[in-house]
């Protein structure tokens, strides 16, 4: 059977375990926690030994078989796991992967379950193998989370850890995170050091935020695009004298100014701003802050400080001789006021 996965969890606290679990997507943070509860859940009931595989190209499937008819020495009841970083048992189609999985699901072991965690995921994943372990136990799609389901999402995990999170605050702190939910869950744990049993408004959210990230990198990309030169140095000096290593703060402006020069092409070809810049993947909060990077520049300069940035990114990693903080300082010179005017937006 299928199941959602705040079932699944209702499932595992109150029904028989089944013999075999596919827990499949890409929030990975859903994904481990769920394999955490069905670990759990196989602990309460009594399955003592565990055994794990970890399926690569040259994986030989008949160590699951193998696995599935040894008698358990230390435990009357057996965990196996069966990691899939791709989502598939096979390289194409359906292979010897397959097969095994299929006759696992048609006749299972006794006293032993299967745990397969499928760490990326399509419903073009779903062919027979996977018919087949949903018809003998539990299949669990994590789809990533909707725009408008993120907030929720925020504020339910917030009432779980004993906080009293305020409606205002869970959606602020939703557009703080753009849909990253290892980072919502991250804060979510700081704000329960931090807050305690007070009351959260946005107010306070916004206090106990900037206590823990007081120079972040979202932030310095924010002022950036936004124009604001000064703010950007500042935050960028912050970050530099914090420690902050340079690489993943790289990465993230990265990709910031390859959504602005692909939405900038899009513009350039008669696409409307907005739609450009969904279709690019901007959060519906952060559409005002990216059209106005837009109207500051073209796509052919945001294409150009694109190829600045993978310079720096080289430097910083050691393939370089100038100072890549020095060079950072001048990238965000260039988003925050380009030299070139705007010629596809007015």
């Amino acid at each position: 059977m299928e199941l959602k996965p705040e079932a699944l969890a209702r499932h595992l606290a109150s029904a028989e375990l089944a013999p075999v679990y596919l827990l499949a997507g890409d929030e990975h943070l859903l994904l481990i926690e769920a394999a955490d509860a069905v670990r759990k859940a196989a602990r309460e009931a009594g399955y003592g030994e565990r055994q794990v595989f970890e399926v690569g190209g040259d994986f030989d499937w008949h160590q699951l078989s193998q696995a599935g008819g040894n008698l358990s020495l230390f435990a009357a009841r057996r965990l196996i796991e069966l990691r899939l970083p791709s989502g598939r048992p096979d390289r194409r189609g359906e292979g010897e992967g397959s097969a095994a999985l299929s006759a696992w699901a048609s006749n299972p072991p006794p006293d032993t379950l299967l745990l397969i965690s499928a760490w990326t995921w399509s419903k073009a994943h779903a062919t027979k193998w996977v018919d087949a372990v949903s018809r003998a136990g539990v299949l669990s799609v994590f789809w990533p989370l909707k725009t408008e389901e993120f907030a929720p999402w925020i504020a339910a995990r917030a009432r779980r850890a004993g906080l009293k999170l305020e409606r205002a605050a869970a959606q602020c702190l939703a557009e703080r995170v753009e849909g990253n939910l290892l980072a919502a869950a991250q804060e979510i744990d700081k704000l329960g050091l931090l807050a305690g049993e007070q009351n959260i408004d946005v107010e306070l959210l916004e206090q106990l935020v900037a206590d823990l990230a007081r120079f972040d990198v979202f932030r310095l990309t924010d002022a950036a695009i936004d124009g604001d030169l000064a703010r950007a140095l500042r935050i960028c000096r912050g970050l530099k004298a914090e420690g902050e290593e340079l690489p993943p703060l790289i990465g993230w402006l990265i990709r910031e100014l390859s959504t602005l020069a692909r939405a900038a092409f899009a513009v350039a070809a008669g696409a409307a701003p907005d739609a450009a810049l969904t279709q690019a993947g901007v959060w519906r909060n952060k559409l005002p802050l990216f059209r106005k990077g837009l109207k500051r520049a073209d796509a052919a300069h945001w294409e150009s400080l694109l190829c600045a940035a993978e310079a720096i990114d080289r430097s910083a990693k050691g393939r370089g001789d100038s100072d890549p903080w020095q060079l950072l300082e001048r990238l965000l010179a260039g988003i925050a006021q380009p030299r070139r005017l705007p010629t596809s937006i007015a």
